[in-house]
């Protein structure tokens, strides 16, 4: 009586997992002995000190991916409809807009925040935006400035965006506006 193909491989698949699991498993505690035949307390490691600042990899990369999507996202819901004029009492559809600016605002932030940890990984990068944390933390009042027909709220979200964008410019780390999916705001 023959098997399948498709039985034979997932029977092998799982065999395989089930062998690497267990071979990851046994090894994790070793303790050295002496030849005198006294069993030594287990070898760790020692943690090295280190903040997250220094840890963090890749730290420009994550940089310009999170500000350009925070000033794509800026620009596309924020910006653009500012211009055309559609966050001025009366406006025809202000509600739908105002309700996708304040959740691209809301990401924006959240992006620049992580931007600004990001930074805080790179010497140069730290030195370039830390004058701006204010600027950023400053941010938080928008939403609420748009409701009330503040016209500078959204120039002001678009001044921070562009000075942390110059920051990145001249830290070496360009950033480009990145437009974010509708999806990923609501994330």
């Amino acid at each position: 009586m023959p098997v399948p193909i498709r039985r034979l491989v997932v029977t092998l698949t799982l065999c395989c997992a089930l062998v690497a699991g267990v071979t990851a498993c046994a090894g994790s505690t070793r303790s050295k002995s002496v030849d005198t035949g006294i069993v030594a307390a287990p070898v760790a490691d020692t943690p090295s000190p280190s903040t997250p600042a220094e840890r963090q990899k890749l730290a420009k990369t994550r940089f310009v991916a999170n500000a350009g999507l925070a000033a794509g996202a800026t620009y596309q819901w924020i910006v653009k409809p500012w211009k055309a004029g559609k966050f001025k009492k009366g406006a025809h559809g202000r509600t739908f807009t105002l309700i996708k600016a304040a959740a691209a605002g809301g990401f924006a932030y959240n992006r620049l925040k992580a931007a600004k940890r990001n930074a805080e990984g790179d010497p140069l990068l730290s030195k370039a935006v830390a004058p701006l944390a204010a600027a950023i933390d400053g941010l938080k009042d928008l939403p609420s400035k748009l409701r009330k027909g503040d016209p500078n709220a959204a120039s002001s979200f678009e001044d921070v965006i562009n000075s942390v964008k110059d920051a990145g410019k001249s830290a070496g780390a360009p950033v480009t506006n990145q437009v974010p999916k509708a999806s990923q705001l609501t994330q």
